[in-house]
């Protein structure tokens, strides 16, 4: 098993939080009928979680939690740890106990599964285009409502590094803020004068002139918006030349599957991209159940 970062877990409470919702939305008023229908309460039930295609796992806490959610005495089995590289048929994790609570979490931990699976898995692409430089891939604000924290916890397990989690753990500002602020350098100090100096503060700029002036402003790191590979390479040499290197260098914009190796090689530091949060595909993952 090859793990692309140190497993690692989520808060319980969130996941307890998160995963209540998600099966109080699908149990509805009534609970599931189908299963309450045509299953025996006694019955039981064992099934395998089972990877249709190869790629990178993720979610087993959030699945493990919808089986216990349903029934507190349901035996969860996981085979594999987040973040671990699956092939095509294997098993993920075994599931024993009562029939009736196995299939009506059957929905809700798969959808977590397949969902960050996905994230992580098409991260780990993007990871692995960049492999061969220092640069890393990030991702963005940019996620389903109610999602960020899971969203960004499988872009970790596919390698990847989390950008700021809301508005309130880093500063981050843009072109609208620059044009009401003033400039950039008003912005810069009115942001420096505000935070302590644990909080990080990042600018945007798109314009090679307008990095010079951020520069000066000494920010933590800049952001390079929609900026070509050539005017990416002039920005790393820019900075070099500035205060060797000292800021960090982040670009965002036109980032997708097939630029972002050539962006990466321009020696930017950081690659962000809502491509691994917001058009990941979902990976498809199964619950075969043990007749034998």
């Amino acid at each position: 098993m090859t793990l692309l970062s140190a497993p690692f877990a989520l808060p319980q409470l969130i996941v307890d939080d998160a995963v209540r919702a998600a099966l109080r939305e699908d149990l509805g008023r009534a609970g599931d009928i189908t299963t309450d229908s045509t299953v025996p309460p006694q019955a039981v039930a064992k099934g395998n979680l089972v990877s249709r295609e190869a790629g990178v796992v993720c979610g087993l806490q959030l699945a493990e939690t919808a089986f216990l959610q349903m029934d507190s005495t349901l035996h969860f089995q996981a085979a594999l740890q987040d973040g671990a590289e699956v092939q095509k048929g294997d098993v993920i994790a075994t599931i024993q106990g009562t029939a009736r609570a196995v299939l009506s979490a059957e929905r809700v931990a798969l959808n977590y599964l397949m969902h960050l699976s996905g994230i992580a898995t098409f991260t780990a692409v993007f990871v692995s285009e960049v492999s061969h430089t220092h640069a890393r891939i990030c991702c963005t604000r940019k996620t389903v409502p109610g999602d960020r924290v899971v969203a960004k916890y499988a872009v970790r397990c596919g390698g990847g590094t989390n950008h700021r989690f809301g508005l309130d753990d880093a500063i981050l500002i843009k072109d609208n803020h620059i044009a009401v602020s003033g400039g950039i350098s008003e912005a810069i100090e009115a942001a420096r004068a505000y935070v302590g100096p644990l909080v990080k503060v990042e600018i945007e700029v798109d314009t090679l002139d307008q990095l010079e002036k951020a520069l000066a402003g000494n920010p933590d790191s800049i952001l390079l918006d929609n900026m070509t590979a050539e005017m990416l390479a002039k920005a790393v040499e820019i900075n070099r030349r500035h205060n060797n290197g000292r800021i960090k260098l982040e670009a965002s914009g036109g980032v997708d599957i097939d630029t972002v190796r050539s962006i990466a090689e321009t020696g930017v530091d950081f690659i962000s991209t809502s491509k691994i949060t917001m058009g990941a595909p979902s990976f498809d993952i199964g619950l075969d159940m043990d007749i034998s």
